[in-house]
């Protein structure tokens, strides 16, 4: 049985459907027929049955994606800007989302039932979502609400289950993203006395610390220790609350690297995520959504020099994009965003040469109360930020 915020499939599981929310998703190995093929042999078959979908097919691709996968996507763009064009398409029966789980899922509870959402690899998923789930959330309100007597609106980040989407849509809470998070906590807070943020404290924090609540009116609670380690005082005197997760990714840019930078050539700009740590926003030159670097590094002067906080494809992207001017990585490492990486052009093939034969693989599908109460949610993200124009490539 699942509970109200649970998942179950429309009807049928196609070949590797997934259940989402209910069990740990498992990707089965490919026909051993994908291992042999050539980079450019793959190349030539994914183009060629794109074609042969032709507009039944929606190849969407997020900007962390590898390029060998991204090059294919017929819509590119951060969270906001997918679910957005998710939303919008019609006439299009499937869309194969070369992202992470919950940016599938978002897009299977936005489009019409006659669409079906695919996953090329099930094994795609995301950490920071991981570190939220239903039953940790309900304690945490439990906590929060009922014995300590709070007024609080819960905020979940796009980057989250469905359930937790749900349960916050249900509680006249919304989704946001880092575009748009500092307009959903203005709204929340004409809701509400109070903030839960989850599943990533960072977008949290910066956000509410640049909308001026001071960090003594913020308190992390960790949905692993008895009421999140908190008082009931502590709540009460608390604006925000803050879920302890965070991005394993942009955990891995520190001020010292910032100190680095700016040791080494002081005309260089920091820009970074948000998802980053305060003490790394604090340290940067400007901090912004995924759409948000790509705009400010696009329509910066040739010449000028970036070191950029944020998964390492996006960043090697724009560095093949703009020669003319000067972008690296804040970091000395590699910052991958591993679970992504694992939808590559052989999982790609796969879904499409599934799909060309009339069978559905991976299809990810959110149902019931679950897609109900959770598109509440997203649809209060999508009102506060204007449609953004459709482009291709």
């Amino acid at each position: 049985m699942v509970d109200e915020y649970g998942c179950k499939a429309k009807s049928e599981p196609s070949v590797g459907a997934a259940n989402v929310g209910i069990v740990m998703l498992f990707q089965p190995p490919l026909p051993h027929k994908y291992a042999s093929l050539t980079d450019d042999e793959m190349a030539l078959a994914i183009a060629d049955r794109k074609r042969q979908l032709g507009p039944r097919l929606v190849i969407l691709g997020h900007h962390y994606q590898q390029d060998d996968v991204f090059r294919f996507a017929d819509f590119t763009g951060d969270s906001l800007k997918l679910a957005q064009i998710g939303a919008q398409k019609e006439g299009v029966e499937f869309i194969v989302f070369c992202g992470v789980h919950f940016m599938a899922e978002s897009a299977d509870i936005l489009t019409d039932d006659d669409v079906t959402v695919i996953l090329p690899d099930l094994g795609a998923g995301c950490s920071m979502a991981d570190m939220a789930d239903l039953d940790q959330l309900e304690e945490a309100w439990e906590f929060i609400v009922d014995k300590c007597g709070a007024n609080v609106i819960p905020i979940t980040y796009v980057n989250s289950a469905a359930s937790i989407k749900a349960f916050c849509g249900g509680h006249g809470g919304a989704c946001c993203t880092s575009s748009n998070a500092g307009k959903i906590l203005e709204w929340a807070f004409k809701q509400g006395d109070k903030i839960i943020f989850l599943p990533d404290q960072h977008l949290g924090r910066n956000t509410a610390y640049a909308m001026g609540i001071p960090l003594e009116k913020m308190v992390v609670y960790d949905p692993n220790i008895i009421n999140g380690g908190l008082t009931a005082a502590r709540v009460h005197e608390a604006k925000v609350l803050l879920w302890k997760g965070h991005c394993s990714v942009h955990a891995l840019f520190t001020p010292a690297q910032c100190d680095d930078i700016r040791r080494a050539d002081p005309s260089t700009k920091i820009l970074v995520h948000p998802e980053c740590t305060w003490e790394v926003v604090q340290n940067a030159d400007l901090a912004g959504s995924t759409e948000f670097i790509i705009k400010t590094v696009r329509e910066a002067p040739s010449g000028s020099k970036w070191a950029i906080g944020t998964e390492i494809h996006l960043v090697s992207r724009l560095t093949d994009q703009y020669p003319e001017k000067s972008v690296r990585s804040l970091a000395g490492i590699q910052c991958l965003c591993a679970t992504m990486y694992r939808v590559d052009p052989k999982h790609l093939l796969w879904v499409l040469d599934e799909l060309v034969e009339g069978r559905v693989v991976n299809a990810i599908r959110v149902n019931g109360e679950t897609r109900r109460l959770a598109l509440l949610a997203l649809e209060r993200m999508l009102a506060n930020v204007p449609r953004q124009p459709v482009a291709v490539g």
